[in-house]
């Protein structure tokens, strides 16, 4: 008797603060737990090991039993109503893409449903589409086609990673299986070990046990004989070792230090953003409480009420979520019927111009895209309502395509006129009258804008051969032009020199020697062809600013030079008399137009107020009219020329006539 007190008492002390023992008997499970996922499938027990022996002196809390409830997927919600089967193909392709097989499972049997759906009216067309082109339906060979001979490749590459993934967790399973014999063979030999103290024992015993709780999961068919077995040898080492009440009372506490931190975080789970995440840890923490052996029976009731009241509301914040699911599916319900009612109003009346049909696509598209945007609806509604809106779409398509056959005569007809638009386009790119084969050009261009469509088949080809002529045509002009380009280089060289010259050229004092070397300058000047468009301005001015000092230190007026230049012209004229006589006319009409200019501005004039607005206005219009009156006078000087010359060729007339009369 003294020797087991004293191992009590060395027991007591050397392991106060660190003994944790099992629970022996089941916890009272007034509210079911739920299971973990990867023990949802297992089976019973193939063992039963002995009820464990009733010889504590305090009642205990029962292990509860985990309940069957419904797994939160992890992964998101795809709905891939309407997708093709290309569309479809990419998704699984991208699914594919992520590294955990676990977390796809869900949207890739929503793929395999819609897919096989899709393939189905696929092989469908195909088969119709056989037999309308006449073929016999008994010679038919269904077979999968390119699209979907890959998106098979691709599941399959899906089913062999999820299969190894299964196999890889079987093989995890039956190795912690194997791991856990082997910690019962462990519990076994420590039992029957009589040469140990008892604290060699208990250190031995506490090791085994965390152990045990890092080992993962088992095979399902193995869990409940492995875990009566485990608790019957649990039972059988405190029956070895006659554990005092002290000590067992430390272990209890010590065990409701435990739950007590797994009530706190099954609260804080409460107010857990992610559903999904609060419901994983849950089932974590039920599997924890299972694995925590029993606490003070006095305490026994409340922990455990804390603990099942805050599962609760994880529980029912879970079904809160899927409440909430309910009513999503609801309104996109309601919105994908007004989407029906649209296309309903869309395709109510068939289009009449194309045009139009091709609005109404656009919009039906629209919708198209809305409803893909829409989230799902319940599975039962799902089929019914994609029908009814894609049935709408395929009736309005299917009138679509009828209207396009009846302007394929229409399209034949544009085709032939742009064939005729390519012949003519041909020749003109062949010609060098630039200005006019330009404006032929540019009028066939406009024409084969004012035609219809023609057959997509030959669109492209007919509009490179239109294209093709009128590239043609432009290259060539772009070349004549370029080595015209050329030439007015040299034509600048030359107007420099002739500019240099003047500049340089000294002027006597005789008047009439002076006008016509100036006069041969300016013929010179406008005998030199043209030059870059971007000096021509430059090079203009420099020449008359030149010109005009000339005139100054020769003292000749600007007006001078040209009645001179004016009186040359018309002895050099060779219209005759007709011609001069046209002239005086045309200056007699400008005489007239800017007097009326005159006239006007100075009743305008009239109406301006005294402002500094007005008055620059005004400084405007006189500066106006003195340029508009030297004009005049410069206009006049010309009609006085040409009627002195008139005289004069009248009475040289007259005296020849005399001299041949003898008069």
């Amino acid at each position: 008797m003294e020797e087991s007190n004293e191992m009590q008492n060395e027991l007591a002390n050397t392991t106060a603060n660190n003994v944790e023992t099992a629970d022996t008997t089941p916890e009272p499970a007034t509210e079911p737990l739920a299971e973990t996922p990867a023990e949802s499938n297992q089976a019973e027990s193939l063992t039963e090991a002995p009820a464990p022996a009733e010889s504590h002196t305090q009642t205990e809390e029962p292990t509860p039993e985990p309940e069957k409830t419904e797994e939160i997927a992890e992964e998101p919600i795809v709905d891939y109503t309407g997708m093709s089967r290309e569309e479809l193909t990419e998704a699984l392709k991208e699914l594919l893409t992520t590294d955990d097989i676990t977390k796809i499972k869900n949207r890739v049997a929503a793929i395999k449903e819609h897919f096989n759906e899709a393939d189905k009216e696929a092989k469908k067309a195909a088969f119709d589409k056989f037999i309308e082109e006449g073929g016999n339906k008994d010679e038919y060979e269904a077979g999968d086609d390119a699209i979907a001979e890959a998106y098979r490749k691709i599941y399959n590459v899906y089913r062999e990673r999820r299969q190894k993934h299964i196999n890889e967790v079987e093989a995890a399973k039956q190795h912690n299986l194997e791991l856990k014999k082997q910690i019962l063979e462990e519990l076994r030999t420590l039992i029957d070990n009589e040469n140990e103290s008892l604290k060699q024992s208990y250190d031995k015993f506490n090791t085994i046990q965390e152990r045990w709780k890092t080992i993962g999961e088992v095979p399902r068919a193995e869990l409940n004989g492995l875990w009566q077995n485990y608790h019957f040898l649990i039972e059988q080492f405190f029956n070895k070792v006659k554990m005092n009440k002290e000590l067992m009372l430390l272990d209890q506490k010590k065990n409701l230090e435990s739950k007590t931190l797994l009530c706190e975080k099954a609260e804080e789970l409460i107010v857990e953003p992610s559903i999904a995440k609060a419901a994983k840890e849950i089932q974590s923490l039920r599997e924890q409480w299972r694995e925590i052996g029993p606490v003070p029976v006095e305490q026994n009731d409340e922990i455990w009420t804390r603990f099942r009241t805050a599962a609760s509301k994880v529980d029912e914040r879970r079904r809160e979520y899927y409440e909430q699911r309910q009513e999503e599916f609801e309104k996109n319900l309601l919105a994908k019927q007004a989407l029906i009612d649209k296309a309903n109003e869309l395709t109510a009346e068939a289009p009449t111009t194309t045009k139009k049909w091709n609005e109404t696509s656009n919009e039906l598209d629209e919708l198209l895209k809305i409803w893909k945007s829409i989230g799902p609806v319940a599975r039962e509604k799902n089929e019914e309502i994609w029908n009814a809106f894609k049935g709408q779409i395929d009736r309005f398509y299917g009138a679509k395509k009828q209207y396009f056959d009846t302007i394929k005569d229409e399209q034949s007809e544009n085709y032939n006129k742009k064939i005729d638009l390519c012949l003519q386009a041909e020749a003109i790119a062949k010609r060098d009258d630039w200005k006019k084969a330009t404006e032929e050009l540019l009028k066939l261009q406009n024409e084969w804008k004012q035609i219809g469509p023609v057959n997509r088949k030959v669109s492209e080809k007919i509009w490179q051969r239109f294209r093709g002529a009128c590239d043609e045509f432009f290259n060539r002009k772009a070349a004549y032009f370029t080595e015209l380009r050329s030439s007015e280089q040299d034509n600048l060289a030359k107007k420099e020199a002739i500019l240099t010259e003047l500049k340089a050229h000294t002027f006597g004092d005789n008047k009439d020697e002076n006008l016509n070397a100036l006069k041969d300058f300016q013929r010179r000047w406008m005998e030199v062809g043209f030059v870059p468009i971007s000096e021509k301005q430059r090079l203009q001015k420099d020449f008359r600013d030149t010109i005009n000092g000339i005139f100054e230190q020769l003292r000749i007026s600007a007006n001078e030079a040209e009645i001179n230049n004016f009186r040359d012209s018309l002895q050099n004229s060779k219209g005759g008399r007709q011609t001069i006589s046209d002239k005086r006319e045309h200056l007699i009409d400008q005489i007239q137009k800017l007097r009326a200019d005159i006239s006007l501005w100075e009743n305008n004039l009239g109406f301006l107020a005294n402002s500094k607005q007005a008055d620059l206005l005004k400084e405007e219009f006189d500066k106006k009219m003195r340029n508009a009156r030297q004009e005049i006078a410069l206009l006049e000087a010309k009609i006085k020329i040409i009627d002195e010359e008139s005289k004069a060729e009248e009475k040289a007339t007259n005296d020849n006539k005399q001299e041949g009369t003898g008069m």
